[in-house]
């Protein structure tokens, strides 16, 4: 378990997985995911075994309320290379239909990242949002992570093309 303020990071549990499936079904959170299909119990269990596996480069939590203990959402550390010591962050909070906030979110986030420079030793954190992602702009702006640039046009949505934005922080960063 990974504690924060608010927050506690914890193994996503079998359990935990048709909750995590809805709130990864809905259409007002998933147009800002890149896997931007409905997904089936099948594919959920097969995420599930994949981020199970001793080798897996991907390391991922549930996000738990602390005064509750009432399941909030996911993150994690994905693709993880471990040569070149850099990860894909992920998260998300599906409870209450907050998606990005400046409590539980940042909170949450703080200790991905700290479990990421402190314990997994990796030198950057980075992640791929799209341009009419609002929240996540204003969330990586407030943990100073660094915008590092733009493809144009890569995600079709309400009948248009958006950008990708791509965002890192790395360990040596002031603030990090």
């Amino acid at each position: 378990m990974i504690n924060g303020q608010y927050t506690y990071l914890r193994a996503i549990e079998k359990e935990d997985l048709p909750q995590l499936m809805a709130w990864r079904n809905k259409p007002e959170l998933r147009k800002y995911f890149r896997e931007t299909a409905e997904i089936n119990t099948i594919n959920q269990n097969r995420w599930f075994d994949i981020i199970n596996d001793k080798n897996s480069i991907h390391k991922m939590f549930t996000i738990v309320k602390k005064d509750t203990d009432e399941l909030m959402g996911a993150c994690g550390l994905c693709y993880i290379d471990w040569i070149n010591r850099s990860a894909d962050f992920s998260i998300y909070l599906g409870y209450d239909n907050i998606y990005i906030d400046d409590k539980y979110a940042i909170d949450a986030a703080k200790s991905m990242r700290d479990y990421g420079f402190d314990i997994l030793n990796l030198h950057r954190l980075w992640a791929e949002i799209y341009s009419i992602d609002e929240p996540k702009k204003i969330f990586f702006d407030t943990l100073n992570f660094k915008l590092d640039g733009e493809f144009r046009e890569t995600y079709w949505y309400d009948k248009k093309w958006h950008n990708s934005l791509f965002y890192s922080l790395m360990s040596t960063d002031e603030n990090s």
